[in-house]
Protein backbone atom coordinates (compact mmCIF):
# COMPACT_ATOMS: atom_id res chain seq x y z
CA UNK A 1 0.00 0.00 0.00
CA UNK A 2 1.44 3.34 -1.08
CA UNK A 3 1.44 6.62 0.99
CA UNK A 4 1.17 9.53 -1.19
CA UNK A 5 2.02 13.12 -0.64
CA UNK A 6 2.49 16.27 -2.97
CA UNK A 7 6.21 17.32 -2.29
CA UNK A 8 7.13 20.03 -4.45
CA UNK A 9 4.15 22.72 -4.03
CA UNK A 10 5.22 25.92 -3.10
CA UNK A 11 2.16 27.91 -3.35
CA UNK A 12 0.05 25.48 -0.71
CA UNK A 13 1.04 24.36 2.85
CA UNK A 14 -0.54 22.25 5.33
CA UNK A 15 0.60 24.26 8.49
CA UNK A 16 -1.05 22.77 11.26
CA UNK A 17 -3.94 20.53 12.01
CA UNK A 18 -6.12 19.10 14.49
CA UNK A 19 -9.72 19.36 16.88
CA UNK A 20 -11.68 18.60 13.61
CA UNK A 21 -9.32 21.75 11.26
CA UNK A 22 -6.95 22.50 9.51
CA UNK A 23 -4.90 25.79 8.75
CA UNK A 24 -3.74 25.88 5.50
CA UNK A 25 -1.97 28.32 3.12
CA UNK A 26 -2.81 29.09 -0.20
CA UNK A 27 -0.81 31.24 -2.17
CA UNK A 28 -0.04 34.39 -0.06
CA UNK A 29 -3.21 33.43 2.31
CA UNK A 30 -3.87 31.20 5.27
CA UNK A 31 -7.83 29.76 6.11
CA UNK A 32 -8.81 27.46 9.10
CA UNK A 33 -11.56 25.11 7.63
CA UNK A 34 -13.08 22.47 9.34
CA UNK A 35 -11.61 18.38 8.74
CA UNK A 36 -13.41 15.51 10.47
CA UNK A 37 -10.61 13.41 9.99
CA UNK A 38 -8.54 15.37 12.28
CA UNK A 39 -9.20 13.75 15.33
CA UNK A 40 -6.33 14.72 17.30
CA UNK A 41 -4.97 17.56 18.91
CA UNK A 42 -3.35 20.98 17.27
CA UNK A 43 0.10 21.41 17.85
CA UNK A 44 -0.02 25.10 17.52
CA UNK A 45 -2.29 26.79 19.72
CA UNK A 46 -5.63 28.76 19.23
CA UNK A 47 -3.82 31.64 19.30
CA UNK A 48 -1.28 30.83 16.84
CA UNK A 49 -3.79 29.85 14.26
CA UNK A 50 -6.38 32.72 14.68
CA UNK A 51 -2.48 35.15 14.73
CA UNK A 52 -1.47 33.06 11.82
CA UNK A 53 -4.94 32.86 9.86
CA UNK A 54 -6.62 35.78 7.56
CA UNK A 55 -9.66 33.97 7.42
CA UNK A 56 -12.36 30.74 9.00
CA UNK A 57 -15.27 28.71 7.85
CA UNK A 58 -17.44 29.07 10.80
CA UNK A 59 -20.70 26.37 9.91
CA UNK A 60 -24.02 27.43 10.47
CA UNK A 61 -25.44 24.27 9.22
CA UNK A 62 -24.29 20.67 8.19
CA UNK A 63 -23.63 21.58 4.96
CA UNK A 64 -23.06 25.49 4.82
CA UNK A 65 -21.31 28.64 6.86
CA UNK A 66 -19.91 31.82 6.52
CA UNK A 67 -16.37 33.45 6.69
CA UNK A 68 -14.95 34.94 9.49
CA UNK A 69 -11.98 37.61 8.06
CA UNK A 70 -9.30 38.15 10.60
CA UNK A 71 -6.90 39.95 8.19
CA UNK A 72 -7.90 41.79 4.51
CA UNK A 73 -8.22 39.19 2.26
CA UNK A 74 -10.14 38.64 -1.29
CA UNK A 75 -12.71 36.31 -1.37
CA UNK A 76 -11.26 35.23 -4.57
CA UNK A 77 -7.41 34.78 -5.81
CA UNK A 78 -5.32 32.60 -7.52
CA UNK A 79 -2.68 30.00 -7.43
CA UNK A 80 -0.35 27.51 -9.62
CA UNK A 81 0.89 23.95 -9.76
CA UNK A 82 3.95 23.25 -11.76
CA UNK A 83 2.81 19.56 -13.52
CA UNK A 84 6.14 17.38 -12.70
CA UNK A 85 7.88 15.70 -15.54
CA UNK A 86 9.23 12.60 -14.93
CA UNK A 87 11.45 13.62 -18.14
CA UNK A 88 13.58 16.28 -17.33
CA UNK A 89 13.82 17.32 -21.08
CA UNK A 90 10.46 17.90 -21.20
CA UNK A 91 9.35 21.55 -20.17
CA UNK A 92 6.79 21.70 -16.92
CA UNK A 93 3.22 22.94 -17.58
CA UNK A 94 1.99 25.59 -14.97
CA UNK A 95 -1.67 25.34 -14.28
CA UNK A 96 -3.11 28.38 -13.25
CA UNK A 97 -5.89 27.76 -10.45
CA UNK A 98 -8.79 30.52 -9.22
CA UNK A 99 -9.63 30.13 -5.54
CA UNK A 100 -13.09 31.14 -3.80
CA UNK A 101 -14.37 31.26 -0.24
CA UNK A 102 -17.47 29.43 -1.15
CA UNK A 103 -20.57 28.92 1.60
CA UNK A 104 -19.53 24.81 1.64
CA UNK A 105 -15.94 25.43 2.96
CA UNK A 106 -14.36 24.59 -0.20
CA UNK A 107 -11.48 26.95 -1.63
CA UNK A 108 -11.95 24.99 -5.00
CA UNK A 109 -8.87 22.92 -4.81
CA UNK A 110 -7.96 19.84 -3.18
CA UNK A 111 -3.98 20.00 -3.26
CA UNK A 112 -3.46 16.16 -1.97
CA UNK A 113 -4.72 15.83 -5.18
CA UNK A 114 -1.54 16.89 -7.26
CA UNK A 115 0.12 13.73 -7.21
CA UNK A 116 -2.67 12.09 -9.14
CA UNK A 117 -2.30 15.25 -11.93
CA UNK A 118 1.51 14.17 -12.13
CA UNK A 119 -0.09 10.90 -12.43
CA UNK A 120 -2.42 11.91 -15.71
CA UNK A 121 0.28 14.45 -16.90
CA UNK A 122 2.98 11.97 -17.29
CA UNK A 123 1.09 8.71 -18.54
CA UNK A 124 -0.84 11.03 -21.44
CA UNK A 125 2.48 12.18 -22.00
CA UNK A 126 3.70 8.73 -22.76
CA UNK A 127 0.83 7.69 -24.52
CA UNK A 128 1.46 11.26 -26.92
CA UNK A 129 4.71 9.86 -27.97
CA UNK A 130 5.68 8.08 -31.14
CA UNK A 131 5.75 4.52 -29.50
CA UNK A 132 2.33 5.56 -27.30
CA UNK A 133 -1.23 4.77 -28.41
CA UNK A 134 -4.05 7.68 -28.67
CA UNK A 135 -6.70 8.22 -31.71
CA UNK A 136 -4.77 9.56 -34.12
CA UNK A 137 -1.87 10.02 -31.89
CA UNK A 138 -3.88 11.80 -29.60
CA UNK A 139 -4.91 10.06 -25.94
CA UNK A 140 -8.55 10.44 -24.82
CA UNK A 141 -8.95 11.45 -21.25
CA UNK A 142 -12.02 11.52 -19.23
CA UNK A 143 -12.51 13.26 -15.97
CA UNK A 144 -15.61 12.30 -14.08
CA UNK A 145 -17.20 13.81 -11.19
CA UNK A 146 -14.61 16.37 -11.95
CA UNK A 147 -15.00 19.49 -9.74
CA UNK A 148 -13.21 22.19 -10.78
CA UNK A 149 -10.94 20.84 -12.96
CA UNK A 150 -6.89 20.46 -12.34
CA UNK A 151 -7.12 17.24 -13.46
CA UNK A 152 -8.83 17.77 -16.66
CA UNK A 153 -6.26 20.91 -17.43
CA UNK A 154 -3.11 18.28 -16.34
CA UNK A 155 -4.48 16.33 -19.06
CA UNK A 156 -4.89 19.42 -21.51
CA UNK A 157 -1.62 20.61 -21.01
CA UNK A 158 -0.32 17.02 -21.63
CA UNK A 159 -1.86 16.74 -24.89
CA UNK A 160 -4.82 14.70 -24.80
CA UNK A 161 -8.43 15.06 -25.66
CA UNK A 162 -10.00 16.02 -22.74
CA UNK A 163 -13.76 15.25 -21.72
CA UNK A 164 -14.75 17.31 -18.00
CA UNK A 165 -17.44 16.37 -16.67
CA UNK A 166 -19.76 17.12 -13.08
CA UNK A 167 -23.23 17.42 -12.30
CA UNK A 168 -22.96 21.08 -10.99
CA UNK A 169 -22.81 24.00 -13.75
CA UNK A 170 -21.29 26.17 -11.51
CA UNK A 171 -18.32 24.62 -10.92
CA UNK A 172 -18.16 23.25 -14.51
CA UNK A 173 -17.83 27.60 -15.40
CA UNK A 174 -15.02 27.62 -13.01
CA UNK A 175 -13.12 25.07 -14.49
CA UNK A 176 -13.41 26.84 -17.73
CA UNK A 177 -12.04 29.60 -15.99
CA UNK A 178 -9.01 27.38 -14.53
CA UNK A 179 -8.71 26.43 -18.51
CA UNK A 180 -8.41 30.39 -19.40
CA UNK A 181 -5.79 31.48 -16.30
CA UNK A 182 -4.02 28.32 -17.53
CA UNK A 183 -3.72 29.62 -21.59
CA UNK A 184 -5.03 26.24 -22.51
CA UNK A 185 -8.31 25.57 -24.76
CA UNK A 186 -10.74 22.78 -26.51
CA UNK A 187 -12.06 21.23 -23.19
CA UNK A 188 -15.08 19.44 -24.04
CA UNK A 189 -17.60 20.80 -20.88
CA UNK A 190 -20.56 18.67 -19.75
CA UNK A 191 -22.87 19.22 -17.08
CA UNK A 192 -24.52 15.81 -16.41
CA UNK A 193 -24.97 13.05 -13.92
CA UNK A 194 -22.11 10.76 -14.07
CA UNK A 195 -23.85 7.40 -14.02
CA UNK A 196 -26.08 8.22 -17.03
CA UNK A 197 -23.73 9.60 -19.26
CA UNK A 198 -21.20 6.41 -18.68
CA UNK A 199 -24.18 3.88 -19.66
CA UNK A 200 -24.57 5.90 -22.99
CA UNK A 201 -21.11 6.31 -23.52
CA UNK A 202 -20.79 2.27 -23.29
CA UNK A 203 -23.69 1.86 -25.58
CA UNK A 204 -21.89 3.96 -28.09
CA UNK A 205 -19.06 1.82 -28.02
CA UNK A 206 -16.78 4.99 -26.80
CA UNK A 207 -13.40 4.35 -25.24
CA UNK A 208 -10.83 6.46 -23.32
CA UNK A 209 -7.01 6.23 -22.86
CA UNK A 210 -7.35 7.87 -19.63
CA UNK A 211 -9.98 8.25 -16.89
CA UNK A 212 -9.99 9.87 -13.49
CA UNK A 213 -13.04 9.04 -11.24
CA UNK A 214 -13.50 10.97 -7.52
CA UNK A 215 -16.77 10.34 -6.46
CA UNK A 216 -18.47 12.02 -3.28
CA UNK A 217 -19.99 9.81 -0.89
CA UNK A 218 -23.01 11.63 -1.44
CA UNK A 219 -24.28 13.36 -4.29
CA UNK A 220 -27.14 14.75 -6.87
CA UNK A 221 -27.23 14.90 -10.54
CA UNK A 222 -28.38 18.38 -12.38
CA UNK A 223 -31.83 16.86 -12.66
CA UNK A 224 -32.13 14.78 -8.81
CA UNK A 225 -30.27 11.80 -9.57
CA UNK A 226 -29.38 10.51 -5.87
CA UNK A 227 -25.66 9.27 -6.03
CA UNK A 228 -24.30 7.13 -2.52
CA UNK A 229 -20.84 5.85 -2.85
CA UNK A 230 -21.50 2.46 -0.67
CA UNK A 231 -24.43 2.01 -3.07
CA UNK A 232 -23.49 2.87 -6.68
CA UNK A 233 -19.61 2.43 -6.96
CA UNK A 234 -19.73 -1.00 -7.94
CA UNK A 235 -22.01 -0.18 -11.02
CA UNK A 236 -20.14 2.41 -11.83
CA UNK A 237 -16.76 0.72 -11.86
CA UNK A 238 -18.46 -2.20 -13.72
CA UNK A 239 -19.25 0.30 -16.71
CA UNK A 240 -15.97 2.86 -16.43
CA UNK A 241 -14.10 -0.22 -16.86
CA UNK A 242 -15.34 -0.90 -20.11
CA UNK A 243 -14.90 2.24 -21.41
CA UNK A 244 -11.32 1.78 -21.54
CA UNK A 245 -9.17 1.50 -24.48
CA UNK A 246 -8.61 -2.55 -24.71
CA UNK A 247 -4.71 -1.98 -25.62
CA UNK A 248 -3.53 1.14 -23.97
CA UNK A 249 -5.15 3.00 -20.76
CA UNK A 250 -4.64 3.89 -17.17
CA UNK A 251 -7.14 4.98 -14.79
CA UNK A 252 -7.68 6.82 -11.41
CA UNK A 253 -10.41 5.95 -8.50
CA UNK A 254 -9.84 8.13 -5.52
CA UNK A 255 -12.51 7.90 -2.47
CA UNK A 256 -13.12 10.17 0.17
CA UNK A 257 -15.07 8.01 2.69
CA UNK A 258 -14.51 8.01 6.41
CA UNK A 259 -15.68 3.99 6.22
CA UNK A 260 -13.53 3.27 2.92
CA UNK A 261 -10.29 1.49 3.00
CA UNK A 262 -7.44 0.53 0.25
CA UNK A 263 -8.49 -2.77 0.40
CA UNK A 264 -11.98 -2.26 -1.06
CA UNK A 265 -10.59 0.38 -3.63
CA UNK A 266 -8.42 -3.11 -4.54
CA UNK A 267 -11.27 -5.79 -4.52
CA UNK A 268 -12.86 -3.51 -7.06
CA UNK A 269 -10.47 -2.80 -9.54
CA UNK A 270 -7.84 -6.13 -9.27
CA UNK A 271 -9.68 -8.15 -11.99
CA UNK A 272 -9.11 -6.01 -14.70
CA UNK A 273 -5.66 -4.33 -13.68
CA UNK A 274 -4.19 -7.81 -12.92
CA UNK A 275 -1.14 -7.05 -12.08
CA UNK A 276 0.09 -3.61 -12.08
CA UNK A 277 -2.30 -2.33 -9.18
CA UNK A 278 -1.63 0.30 -7.03
CA UNK A 279 -3.34 1.20 -4.09
CA UNK A 280 -3.18 3.40 -0.80
CA UNK A 281 -3.70 6.19 0.83
CA UNK A 282 -3.68 9.96 -0.11
CA UNK A 283 -2.07 12.95 2.65
CA UNK A 284 -1.00 16.18 3.46
CA UNK A 285 2.36 16.34 5.81
CA UNK A 286 1.84 19.47 7.94
CA UNK A 287 4.60 21.68 9.04
CA UNK A 288 4.16 20.86 12.80
CA UNK A 289 5.11 16.68 11.71
CA UNK A 290 1.12 15.39 11.38
CA UNK A 291 -0.34 13.07 8.63
CA UNK A 292 -3.71 14.21 7.49
CA UNK A 293 -5.31 11.58 5.82
CA UNK A 294 -7.48 12.58 2.62
CA UNK A 295 -8.79 9.78 1.09
CA UNK A 296 -7.82 6.54 -0.28
CA UNK A 297 -6.50 5.46 -4.21
CA UNK A 298 -6.47 2.50 -6.97
CA UNK A 299 -4.59 3.28 -9.82
CA UNK A 300 -3.59 1.06 -12.43
CA UNK A 301 -2.13 1.59 -16.19
CA UNK A 302 -1.22 -0.97 -19.53
CA UNK A 303 1.11 0.43 -21.96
Amino acid sequence: MLLLTPTNFPDYELIDCGDFEKLERFGKYITIRPEPQAVWSKKLSAHEWEKTAHVKFVPKTSSAGDWKKFKEMPDRWTMQYQVQSLKSKVDPSTLTLKLSLTSFKHVGVFPEQAVNWNYIYNNIRALSSPSGGGREGVPKFLNLFAYTGAASLAAKAAGADVTHLDSIRQVVTWARENMELSGLKDIRWLVEDALKFVKREVKRGNKYHGIILDPPAYGNGPDGEKWKLEDNIKEMMDLVLQLLDEKEHFMILNAYSLGFSPIVIENLLKGFAKNNLETGELYLQSKTDLKLPLGVFGRFRNF
